[in-house]
């Protein structure tokens, strides 16, 4: 089935397109045109290409392409129109009112892309595939200058960048080959790269090794003099691997060493669910250490999410491999209010007193280059755990050599990734999986009751946000009653968080959540629990904004950082998120004190928050329908990024969903009128067009309530007509019906040029749903009179007009007068082609097509039906783009055209798969007749 869905989205696309930038630019398409060269569209291509996630600014784009020069903005449109033309409009789509423009390719489509994804992908394969897969991906390189010929500052910083890049593959390649033993291809390699790059120290250090075993001492040392003469004195690294090599002890002899320090706590016991990350970080160290690196690692995550049992495990797994022993400080920078962090000083007091020579310094910077002292000769992992910030930890880092750092913290410490001479692995520890989370719950479980309770542990584990200290507690708690009463009891926001808490066996979420939120700034507490007020899942960074505007002088963004850093708000694709318990801790803890300030700024809170989705959704939904009004109002203080077409508009609504569907439910919840029905409305349109039918009906059920209590006649007949435009496309035309005419008797109420409008369109849509019944005499009847308002002077609409027209037309095609229904939908097309409404153009189109192939028109139906699902398509309208493909596939077929048939039906398949799977057996099975 992939392979399918790749092969059709591989006809659709209908371009092979080759870029390069790894020496001379340029961009082609198979059998198109080409852009090579010094020229702007090629710069433009390569400045995308080398951009974060291939998109740049128009500004810095002007900025690279015409350096110095004013001016030149008018001139950037034509640039970007060209390579438009070469690789077409959905590798660079229009950027709209977004102000960037953006690159869609894929990885194997640029030669840069193919050698960082080979690069990438090596990394972890064994020594020998990686070496392999590193050279392949090094051949990518045509020669030695990259981005060739291109000139100003921009493309020189690039060109510095892609340089390192390929700099940093050889080493990876290097150390490859001679971690597999590869003596013959250390030497060739080493060998290459040494002749381009004969300064280079870490590529002078393997060839160094690949070649010292044919070298006699006085070459060799004659060597390194002449090295040394020309670029310097070597760097710790380089100068270590030339003292082992002409036998110089690792360490002074004679010296009278003390114990080996051996500081871990605990056992080695794996946490559940951290196996293959701890594996990873380990194969990580270890390689850092085989190529005579210090290796860091950095653990940062939520409280409670099993940061230090994850450390202390990956240091057991580690702690053979550091003969100098392993040091071990607890740095207390999230603990109660009775216990300070620790300070640097003090924990270098004790490092330095494991290790001789016995430094008698003063003062934070002179110990802390004691430490880097008596490290650079020695092999020893530290473990820091529960550091505060980077400051706290920087002076208890080692320098070069072939030490290891694990740390633990609550804080992101970015400031460590500026470390020299050390390449930093970060992982942020996330709650467990499902199944992972189960294990926990169920360690102390017979097996014989697992089964049967399976449901209820996954209640549990769900209620316990899949958070190892939560599930850790509940786990000790199960063994003193029965799951189910724990799961009823935890249901409760309050309940759970007691639930969560057992001082007496040193096991609590709520203590370690408060430890979390001690060091934050009033602001960010405060948004903390603003932010947990929001009904969630994810929230825009906009909307975070307008939330903070509940409460006047707060610093939003810097206090959203803070949560950040802190680990409190996760940021993931462009959203954040905050755990559940998080929230509910936030909500039952976080309250402003003053019960009165506390209730004005929630109100406030709730009401930004429903007043940034109703705004930001209805100017989505302008993008899907320019037709409809909606009074809304003015945003007033809300942020409103309005799309700049419509498949911008959707992708904003596809990540909003959940969270305007939560937004519903929080209106209503609050008795918040307005929003209760306003919203339904404007999401309606997306959720025909997604076919989330069964939402839009709950949605709309809310509305209808809400609206019959505060809204107009008017703006409740447009209610009753989304009700019945749901239930139509369920399906449920008698209810449809039903719902049609109470809008026209709430329209007939209101005699203003709004009252007709309304009018006409409940006419219109109690037409059509007639039809669908057969009830052909009182259909027509409802369409003429709806045709007639339309084309009166108080309403005039040329759209309503067209889809009267087409109805009628439809209508006397499905009583078989074909040539009587021919210029009713002749004269619809005539009426759609003078406005700007695509979608009614694809219904007057595929009935029009109808009509074609019953007068044995063939191909003149068939074009039609391609141009209806042409436009479905382009406006992702995928239930009306499936139906036009398979009655396009039934003609294609019954013409001989099979092999059209089955693309037509490749796609109908695939629109089938996204909107939920129905119907897609009967396409597979249609699919396998034809092939």
């Amino acid at each position: 089935m992939v392979r399918l869905i790749a092969d059709f989205c591989r006809v659709l696309d209908g371009r092979e397109m080759d870029g390069r930038v790894l020496g001379p630019v340029s961009v082609e398409r198979t059998g198109g045109k080409r852009a090579a060269g010094t020229t702007k569209v090629a710069a433009l291509f390569a400045l995308l290409v080398t951009s974060p996630g291939y998109r740049c600014s128009r500004e810095k784009i002007v900025e690279a392409l015409w350096e110095g020069k004013d001016g030149k903005e008018n001139q950037l449109a034509g640039v970007i129109k060209e390579l438009r033309k070469i690789l077409g409009d959905e590798a660079v789509p229009h950027s709209g009112k977004s102000g960037m423009c953006t690159l869609r390719l894929s990885a194997e489509s640029v030669d840069y892309l193919r050698f960082l994804e080979g690069w990438r992908q090596a990394l972890p394969l064994p020594y020998p595939e990686r070496f392999e897969r590193i050279r392949a991906a090094l051949e990518e390189y045509t020669g030695d200058e990259p981005l060739q010929g291109l000139r100003g500052s921009a493309f020189r910083e690039r060109r510095e960048r892609l340089r390192a890049e390929r700099i940093e593959a050889v080493c990876d390649l290097l150390d490859a080959a001679w971690m597999a033993r590869e003596a013959k291809r250390l030497r060739e390699e080493s060998e290459k790269w040494h002749k381009l790059l004969p300064g280079h120290q870490k590529i002078f250090r393997y060839y160094l090794l690949a070649h010292y075993a044919d070298m006699r001492s006085e070459a060799f040392d004659r060597l390194i003099s002449r090295w040394q003469k020309r670029y310097g004195n070597p760097e710790p690294e380089l100068q270590d691997v030339i003292d082992r090599l002409r036998g110089a002890p690792s360490r002074p002899e004679g010296t009278v060493l003390p114990p080996i320090p051996a500081q871990l706590p605990g056992g080695e016991l794996c946490p559940i669910g951290r196996e293959d990350l701890v594996r990873d970080l380990a194969d990580f160290v270890r390689e850092e250490q085989n190529a005579g690196r210090t290796a860091f690692v950095q653990l940062s995550g939520m409280a409670g999410v099993g940061k230090t049992v994850t450390g202390l495990h990956l240091a057991w797994q580690l702690s053979e491999r550091f003969p100098d022993g392993v040091f071990y400080q607890e740095l207390n920078g999230f603990t109660g209010d009775d216990v300070q962090p620790a300070e640097p000083e003090q924990v270098l007091d004790g490092f330095l007193a494991n290790l001789p020579p016995y430094f008698t310094v003063t003062g934070l910077r002179n110990k802390s280059t004691a430490l880097r002292s008596a490290l650079a000769h020695r092999s020893v992992l530290i473990v820091l755990d529960d550091a505060r910030d980077t400051e706290q930890v920087l002076p208890l880092l080692p320098g070069p050599g072939t030490c290891a750092v694990i740390i633990t913290s609550r804080d992101e410490l970015g400031g460590l990734r500026a470390q020299r001479n050390a390449r930093v692995r970060s992982y942020k520890v996330g709650p467990l999986r499902e199944e992972d989370a189960l294990k926990v719950l169920q360690e102390r479980v017979a097996e014989k009751d697992r089964s049967k309770r399976a449901g209820e542990f996954a209640e549990l584990a769900r209620l316990c946000g899949y958070l190892p200290l939560a599930l850790a507690i509940v786990a000790r708690q199960l063994e003193g009653r029965p799951p189910r009463s724990l799961a009823r009891e935890m249901k409760e926001e309050r309940a759970r968080l007691e639930a969560l808490h057992m001082p007496e066996h040193q096991m609590s979420v709520l203590v370690a959540f408060g430890c979390s939120v001690r060091g934050l700034s009033a602001e960010a507490r405060l948004l903390l629990w603003q932010l947990a007020l929001h009904p969630g899942p994810s929230i825009g960074w906009e909307a975070v904004m307008d939330i903070g505007v509940a409460s006047e002088g707060a610093r939003t963004d810097r206090a959203l950082t803070e949560l950040v850093e802190a680990n409190l708000v996760e940021f993931q694709s462009d959203r954040y998120r905050l755990h559940d318990l998080v929230r509910a801790f936030a909500r039952q803890h976080l309250r402003p004190d003053s019960s009165q300030q506390a209730a004005a700024i929630e109100r406030r809170t709730l009401q930004q928050v429903l007043e940034h989705q109703v705004h930001n959704v209805r100017a989505c939904d302008r993008m899907l329908d320019g037709q409809r009004t909606l009074r809304i109002g003015e945003p007033g203080e809300v942020r409103v990024i309005e799309p700049g077409n419509l498949e911008d508009a959707m992708e904003v609504l596809d990540k909003e969903y959940e969270t305007v569907q939560h937004c519903i439910t929080l209106a209503s919840d609050h008795d918040m009128d307005r929003y209760t029905w306003l919203l339904p409305m404007a999401l309606v349109n997306y959720q025909w067009r997604r076919r989330r039918l069964r939402d839009a009906l709950n949605n709309l059920g809310e509305a209808r309530e809400a609206a019959e209590r505060i809204a107009s006649p008017v703006e409740r007949a447009m209610v009753y007509r989304m009700l019945a435009g749901t239930r139509w496309r369920l399906g449920n035309f008698g209810q449809a019906a039903g719902d049609l005419l109470r809008a026209v008797h709430l329209s007939e109420q209101d005699d203003s040029a709004d009252g007709r409008w309304s009018l006409a369109r409940s006419l219109y849509a109690l037409g059509i749903t007639l039809r669908k019944q057969g009830e052909v005499a009182a259909a027509e009847t409802a369409l003429r009179r709806a045709l007639e308002l339309f084309q009166g002077e108080a309403v005039s609409d040329p759209v309503g007009e067209a889809e009267s027209l087409n109805a009628l037309g439809a209508l006397l095609n499905d009583r078989g007068e074909h040539d009587r229904a021919l210029p009713w939908c002749t004269r619809a097309l005539e009426v759609i082609g003078r406005t700007e409404e695509h979608r009614v153009r694809a219904d007057v189109s595929f009935t029009l097509a109808k009509v074609r192939l019953a007068r044995a028109e063939r191909d003149e139906g068939m074009a039609l039906f391609h141009e209806a699902a042409g436009i479905y398509r382009e406006q992702e309208h995928w239930s009306d783009e499936d139906k036009v493909r398979c009655l396009l596939a039934d003609a294609l077929i019954s013409a001989g055209r099979t092999q059209e048939a089955v693309e037509e039906l490749e796609r109908a398949f695939v629109l089938r798969e996204r909107m939920g799977g129905e119907g897609t057996l009967e396409i597979r099975e249609r699919l396998e007749g034809l092939r």
